[in-house]
């Protein structure tokens, strides 16, 4: 166990619980059930844009993608191109309408709640159906966070990963608990910054030390075949057309992710969402060409070295390449990148659990604080399945459980948030009716032909969702007149807390 590495890791946990515990303070003279769950649609431009990156951008980022290119190379770079038009195509085409829209929506502060509102609807189908999906998925996305801050702390500290996993479990829990959306998102902030500079001085350090005289590589310096190929199998054939799709696939996700997408309702003006969209778009791009670059260059580094144990590339890159704190102030970007996506992700199903189901269904009468308790209480819930998961034996590992996590949210609320925010002629029945479908069809996929087809789940989820919430949508009756002007209206800016009032 490496003491100064392990030095500079606990003085970032001190970090992120005392801004947990800075805003807990301040919450307690404003306590509201959307202070608590959408910092009361108060953030920055600069803090909304690195929070949603920083909740995307998880620990696979940092070791899962780099430690694919590095073993298998380019062909596996499609998932983050996919991923990169997705973020770009959500700042420009959903985020402006959403944030408009779910203030005219009698200001909405979930997406199942935006979805209903959006209707003008009584029935709480759609919310207590959403709800669900939310805590079976984000039970799964969790693990995946929990389970890399394992491998983390095993990797660098020899640490037992079980042990691991309790204490980066228990932190989230604290800081979410305690701050709630504000908590969550300056955190990310810092997460982001912390990623960021990470995987844009670990290669630039990296090539110095290869030019080096006295540099030789670990392990053998034979490349597999096609290694640097865009096309993965080396030519243009079933294989190369599935990864293609596939990767492109992975950005659909961004249209229905809702610990991503609540980042834009929370953005405070029509300004600072402008500026949300310039610096959220370049961060992800960024990170993500860092990201490839730092596998191609752990393959020049180390030769086949790591070859079984390819996903901890970043981590013996930063290990060799910088003195023992730095190094521990570095390693904490993928502990920020786990966190940062686990602390979302437990306030998102919180929230949607206390909003959409406890208080619409169970206690219709609850105030504000029991609200928020109620949230508080499923965040430790849904922390301690997503450990029981992460801890499991069977658990298939990092990027197993975050590609099936973001297949189920992309298939059942990608559709359904595109059509809400664009179609006039959407209505409640087939919304419920496209969320329903597309997380079935992601799911039968994901069990069934996945492995047959080599063609990512989410992609024929998306398309089936889409597709039965238009057919649904033509075959029940047309909105109401109010509900279409309500889509008229929020075509337009939104600029200030009056215009805000005068629209719920």
């Amino acid at each position: 166990m490496n003491t100064i590495e392990l030095s500079a890791i606990i003085l970032y946990f001190v970090l992120v619980i005392g801004i947990g515990i800075y805003f807990f303070v301040k919450s307690k003279k404003s306590e509201s059930e959307k202070e608590y769950f959408l910092g009361g649609r108060n953030m920055g431009g600069l803090v909304a844009a690195l929070s949603a990156g920083a909740s995307d951008m998880s620990a696979w980022v940092l070791m899962g993608l780099p430690g694919s290119i590095y073993l298998y190379g380019v062909g596996k770079v499609w998932i983050a191109v996919g991923l990169m038009l997705g973020t770009i195509l959500a700042w420009i085409f959903v985020a402006p309408r959403l944030r408009r829209y779910s203030i005219r929506a009698n200001d909405s502060i979930t997406i199942p709640q935006f979805l209903t509102n959006r209707f003008l609807s009584q029935n709480k189908a759609l919310q207590i159906i959403s709800a669900i999906v939310f805590v079976i998925v984000y039970c799964v996305y969790a693990a995946s966070s929990i389970s890399a801050c394992g491998t983390l702390f095993n990797t660098v500290l020899g640490v037992d990963p079980r042990i691991a996993m309790i204490v980066a479990s228990a932190i989230i829990v604290l800081y979410t608990f305690l701050g709630g959306f504000n908590a969550v998102c300056w955190t990310d902030f810092f997460q982001g910054l912390l990623m960021l500079g990470a995987l844009l001085l670990c290669p630039i350090i990296a090539l110095f030390a290869m030019n080096a005289a006295d540099f030789v590589v670990e392990g053998s310096t034979a490349l597999p075949p096609h290694y640097y190929n865009l096309l993965s199998s080396g030519a243009f054939n079933c294989a190369s057309i599935a990864d293609i799709i596939s990767g492109f696939g992975w950005g659909l996700g961004y249209f229905g992710m809702p610990h991503i997408i609540v980042r834009y309702i929370s953005i405070k003006s029509e300004k600072e969402m402008k500026k949300s969209q310039i610096v959220g778009s370049c961060w992800t791009t960024v990170i993500l060409t860092m990201s490839a670059i730092v596998g191609l260059m752990g393959r020049r580094f180390f030769g086949d070295a790591l070859a079984d144990s390819n996903s901890i590339v970043f981590i013996r890159m930063v290990r060799t390449l910088f003195p023992a704190f730095i190094a521990g102030v570095l390693l904490s970007a993928i502990i920020a990148a786990a966190m940062s996506t686990a602390d979302s992700q437990l306030l998102a199903s919180s929230s949607a659990f206390s909003s959409d189901v406890y208080k619409a269904v169970i206690r219709k009468n609850a105030s504000n604080r029991e609200m928020m308790w109620a949230g508080r209480i499923m965040v430790i819930i849904i922390a301690v399945i997503a450990f029981a998961i992460a801890s499991s034996p069977s658990c298939q590992g990092i990027m197993a459980l975050v590609e099936c996590a973001w297949g189920g949210f992309g298939s059942a609320f990608g559709p359904a948030i595109l059509l809400a925010l664009y179609w006039k002629r959407f209505t409640y029945p087939g919304a419920v009716a496209g969320i329903v479908t597309g997380f079935a069809v992601d799911m039968l996929w994901y069990f069934f032909l996945s492995g047959k087809t080599g063609v990512y789940e989410i992609v024929p989820g998306f398309i089936c969702g889409l597709l039965v919430a238009v057919i649904v949508s033509l075959l029940s009756k047309k909105p109401s007149q109010e509900v279409l002007d309500i889509f008229e209206q929020a075509k337009e800016p939104v600029e200030t807390d009056e215009a805000v009032e005068k629209t719920v």
